[in-house]
């Protein structure tokens, strides 16, 4: 009788240490969540058909753009970023999606695929990300910037076909997150169909 209820009281002690650990856990703060999509448009007319298939790299990133938060950078030029809201996925991952999507609506290529998916490209784009965020320019007046610096590689012989910076800007309509990642996908469609454009190009002048 005396071992069961020292057992008691052991079993007690730690369920009132466990509901005390519980307690202390912060709780989550309510995020919104936003995607930056596209109005749907048609192929650009002036974008050749390329007859090779295209392998898209997840792009390359800094650590304060690798993640899933909407980065924001006020007049003082402190990088932060919007307060309880978040993308769908991180940006890295967003952009190589817009990416990937926009060849396959195209129609212009043979083939488009993620590493790793099983398909041997004959080239591979691979990008950095270098601006995914939203700055003031000026008080209230947010700018959203996205750059993406893209390099065609051969996947034969790893040899660069060709490489440029791309650049889009979009001002939103107000300074409400919503309105910013309306802006984010307006620059984001931009930026990829500049892309788009441009691979196709290169990639046939190198066929």
């Amino acid at each position: 009788n005396k071992m069961r209820a020292l057992l008691a009281l052991a079993v007690a002690a730690a369920v009132t240490v466990s509901v005390a650990a519980c307690g202390v856990i912060p709780k989550r703060e309510p995020t919104a969540v936003f995607e930056p999509t596209r109005a749907n448009a048609a192929p650009d007319a002036s974008w050749q058909q390329a007859n090779w298939s295209l392998l898209v790299s997840k792009p390359a990133a800094s650590a304060q753009l690798d993640n899933d938060r909407i980065a924001v950078r006020p007049a003082d030029g402190q990088i932060t970023v919007y307060k309880a809201a978040a993308w769908t996925d991180t940006a890295p991952d967003l952009v190589q999606s817009a990416l990937v999507r926009r060849f396959e609506d195209s129609g212009k290529i043979l083939s488009v695929a993620r590493p790793g998916s099983g398909v041997r490209g004959d080239f591979v784009l691979q990008t950095e990300l270098r601006e995914f965020q939203s700055v003031y320019t000026a008080p209230n007046r947010p700018e959203v910037r996205v750059e993406i610096y893209a390099k065609l590689v051969k996947n034969a012989d790893g040899s660069v076909v060709a490489a440029r910076s791309f650049r889009q800007t979009a001002e939103p309509s107000t300074e409400d997150v919503s309105s910013v990642a309306d802006a984010f996908g307006a620059a984001l469609s931009r930026s990829t169909d500049e892309i788009v454009g441009w691979t196709l190009a290169s990639g046939n002048a190198r066929r």
